[in-house]
C-alpha cells in the first residue's frame, strides 16, 4: 500500500476528536471495572446455577464493552469509505486469521474425528498424560471428566502433534491392570493361582472376558499383574481397588516377600 494510500485512510485529526476518543476510553474502563465488581457483588447473593450464570456474564460484559468502545473510536480517525472499509476488514481479517489459526486447526481436526471416531461419548481416554471419561465432543475440543471430577478440554488440534489413548475405543470391555511386586525366593506357580482367584471373585468381575497373571522377573524380585476386565468401565477404579487390597491379603497369609524397589529401578518403564 502506497504512502498517499495510508494517508487517504485517516481523517483530520482535532483537539476535539482525541477529547472524545479518550473520554470513550474512560467510560469504557470504567464499565469493565463496574463490571467486574458488581456482577460478582451480585453473583455471591445467589445460589446454585443462577451464581454461575452471572459469572459467566462477567468476560461476556468486559469483550462487548471493548467491542462497542473500538466501533465508537475507529470512524473518529478513519474515514467510512467504501476502499477504507475494504483495506480495514482486509487487513483484520489476515490479523484474526493468523491469530486462531490453532482455533481453526481444531475445528479441521473435529472434523476429521467426527470421521475417523479417536474417540466417542462413554470412551476413557488418555491425551498428555490427561485421563478421563469422554462426556461430550464438539466441533473445537473434547469434554472430558478425570477420576478427581475434573472438567478438562482437550482441543481436537492434538490430533496432529499427540497420541491419543482409547481404553475402550467405543465398547463396554475395558481392561484393568493391577501390580504386586514380590521378592525372588516364593512359589511362582502358587502366587498366580491365588492371584487369579482373587480377580475370579471379584464382584466387580466381567465374567465374559480373560483373566490373566503375567509375570516378569526382575534385578529385584518379580514382577506380577492382574489383567481382568469390570462389567462397567466406570466400576474400573473400584474394581482395582478391590484387587489390590484383597490380593495383598491373600499374599500376606503365604509365605511370600513383598519386594522393596529401588526408587531409581521403579521410574524405569515396565518396572
Amino acid at each position: 500500500m502506497e504512502t498517499e494510500q495510508v494517508v487517504g485512510l485517516f481523517r483530520n485529526i482535532t483537539t476535539q476528536t482525541l477529547i472524545e476518543a479518550l473520554v470513550v476510553i474512560v467510560i469504557a474502563i470504567l464499565l469493565v471495572w463496574l463490571s467486574q465488581k458488581l456482577l460478582p457483588w451480585l453473583a455471591n447473593r445467589l445460589h446454585s446455577s443462577r451464581r454461575l450464570l452471572v459469572l459467566a456474564f462477567i468476560p461476556t460484559t468486559r469483550m462487548l464493552v471493548i467491542v462497542a468502545a473500538v466501533i465508537w473510536i475507529v470512524p473518529l480517525f478513519i474515514e467510512p469509505t467504501v476502499q477504507n472499509t475494504v483495506v480495514i476488514l482486509s487487513v483484520t481479517g489476515l490479523a484474526v486469521g493468523f491469530a486462531l489459526k490453532d482455533y481453526v486447526s481444531s475445528l479441521i481436526a473435529g472434523i476429521v474425528a467426527a470421521y475417523e471416531l479417536p474417540y466417542r461419548p462413554g470412551d476413557w481416554i488418555e491425551v498428555d498424560g490427561c485421563y478421563g471419561e469422554v462426556r461430550h465432543v464438539g466441533m473445537r475440543a473434547v469434554e472430558i471428566v478425570t477420576p478427581d471430577d475434573t472438567v478438562v478440554f482437550i482441543p481436537h488440534q492434538k490430533l496432529w502433534t499427540g497420541l491419543i489413548h482409547n481404553a475402550n475405543n467405543g465398547g463396554a470391555s475395558l481392561m484393568c491392570v493391577v501390580n504386586f511386586y514380590l521378592g525372588p525366593d516364593h512359589d511362582a506357580h502358587e502366587v498366580r493361582r491365588v492371584l487369579q482367584d482373587v480377580a475370579l471373585t471379584s464382584p466387580y468381575l466381567k465374567l465374559q472376558q480373560p483373566v490373566l497373571v503375567v509375570l516378569e522377573e526382575q534385578p529385584w524380585g518379580t514382577h506380577y499383574r492382574i489383567k481382568a476386565y469390570p462389567m462397567d468401565p466406570r466400576q474400573q477404579f473400584q474394581f482395582m481397588s478391590d484387587l489390590t487390597a484383597r490380593g495383598k491379603t491373600s499374599l500376606r497369609s503365604m509365605p511370600v516377600r513383598f519386594a522393596r524397589i529401588p526408587p531409581e529401578q521403579a521410574m524405569e518403564p515396565g518396572a
